[in-house]
């Protein structure tokens, strides 16, 4: 497409779904890091509960959550870090070169237009702290 033609809206509108997905998808991704910290550090909180466990006679109890759950995988054969790395290797690395993708294809590459189009709309034109860019602020 000839980055100088403004898409239709049905386009504008269809391309800023993809990329809000991927922003959704961007979101997730987030949430699978934290789902990473937090069972780590709860694998190295329960290491030391164990140790706990042994230093108060409870040896038993020690062994049983030492041998059963400390370094558990979370899915077979994986740690969190190895969900991770699949996630992005798999799926995150291909929705954002398909959407990067149908961006430049339909829209030169240009992201957000719908939200432009009604940052533009909304503004007061000529009005400090309602400027269209960063390029148009008064030095």
């Amino acid at each position: 497409m000839n980055t100088q033609q403004q898409p239709d809206e049905k386009t504008i509108e269809a391309v800023g779904k993809v990329t809000e997905a991927l922003e959704t998808v961007e979101r997730a991704r987030g949430h699978l890091y934290s789902f990473h910290q937090l069972t780590g550090s709860a694998d190295l909180e329960l290491g030391r509960a164990v140790e706990l466990l042994a230093e108060a006679g409870h040896h038993e109890e020690a062994e049983r959550l030492r041998t059963e759950l400390v370094g558990r995988n979370v899915l077979p054969g994986r740690w969190t870090f190895q969900v991770v790395e699949d996630y992005d290797a798999e799926y995150y690395a291909a929705f954002r070169e398909l959407e990067q993708g149908v961006r430049d294809r339909l829209t030169g590459g240009r992201r957000h237009l719908a939200e432009a189009a009604m940052k533009e709309d909304r503004r007061t034109h000529g009005r400090e702290h309602h400027e269209a860019t960063p390029a148009d602020l008064q030095g």
